[in-house]
């Protein structure tokens, strides 16, 4: 029997993996390593799709699992943040997001189930990242003209369902709609989910995570973190929360602002803020201290790491998590 993310939260603070793209980046890849053997002759630089790497370079995505899983991670996300037609028309990839994501959940999977037979106490879950896309449903990109788009529901629901049965195939355990900066892209995404699992006959948790831009503390599209919450429930969530764009300190009054919800509340912050060179300085310890704050009071039910955090930074906060007993349901 598949075991059940819900009983897991009942008993424990699930922690969620760090970045994929800080680990990525220490392996130095150049372009020849993204375009590996299948796309070697491709017509376009492809040196940054990280995506393509579960094609082209699946071990160091496995290993990049593994690293989390043995900091104490209950969950990873699969390699798939930028995994739809959307977002791969930069590389005119458009054609294999199916590959990508069924290849990226089929890796994630095999490690999972790897940890979960050696400590079958401590089940392990994926869960299929569904990142925002380049493109916003619900704003102009061109100021002259406030009422363009440059997409639209509907071509955001279709681009999101081909990942979302992608990623269902290649066996995750949930999905995760994360940084949501537009809600309607969210909810697009959500509808697309709401339509797999009517045509399946198959309940999926769903975890949804929006992503809080500046100080104003509103998203993109200027919500509020309570208005956020509200617009997206009424799905059946697991989760809903916050990752990305701010440091753990600078995320908790958002987190307190949705507190009252029924759904599991998840954090994955940055570490801390970028730097002037776009790095991110906060060391494992400094970041674990301020998410204890969370766990004082009772915020978190998922905690993890989103922009700079690593594998010691997991373990970091992991042990911390471990300490505390998760908000009620």
């Amino acid at each position: 029997m598949k075991p059940n993310i819900y009983e897991a939260l009942k008993e424990r603070i699930l922690v969620l993996d760090g970045a994929m793209g800080t680990m990525l980046q220490a392996y130095k890849f150049t372009e020849e390593d993204f375009r590996g053997e299948q796309f070697k002759d491709w017509k376009l630089s492809v040196k940054g799709n990280n995506d393509m790497l579960s094609i082209t370079q699946p071990d160091a995505i496995k290993e990049i699992h593994r690293k989390y899983f043995q900091a104490g991670a209950d969950i990873v996300e699969t390699n798939t943040f930028s995994g739809t037609t959307i977002a791969m028309a930069d590389y005119e990839m458009q054609d294999y997001v199916y590959q990508l994501n069924y290849e990226s959940a089929k890796i994630a999977r095999e490690v999972a189930d790897e940890f979960t037979k050696a400590n079958p106490n401590k089940p392990r879950f994926v869960a299929g990242s569904m990142g925002p896309t380049n493109k916003t449903a619900s704003m102009s990109p061109d100021v002259n003209d406030p009422g363009y788009r440059a997409i639209s529901f509907e071509e955001l629901r279709i681009a999101y369902k081909q990942q979302a049965e992608a990623l269902l195939d290649g066996g995750v355990d949930l999905l995760l709609v994360e940084t949501v900066f537009d809600t309607l892209n969210a909810k697009a995404a959500l509808f697309a989910i709401e339509d797999i699992k009517e045509e399946r006959n198959i309940d999926v948790p769903v975890m949804v995570s929006g992503t809080i831009t500046d100080a104003s503390g509103r998203t993109l599209s200027g919500q509020t973190a309570e208005a956020f919450l509200i617009s997206v429930s009424h799905i059946p969530l697991l989760s809903v929360g916050f990752n990305c764009a701010l440091g753990a300190k600078q995320l908790a009054p958002h987190l307190e602002a949705i507190a009252s919800t029924e759904y599991a509340i998840s954090a994955h912050p940055n570490a801390g803020l970028p730097n002037a060179f776009g790095e991110y300085d906060e060391t494992p310890d400094q970041m674990a201290a301020q998410i204890e704050e969370y766990l004082q009071k009772s915020l978190v039910n998922i905690i993890g790491g989103c922009c700079g955090t690593s594998p010691a930074h997991i373990e970091a906060i992991a042990k911390v998590a471990a300490q505390y007993k998760p908000r009620p349901l």
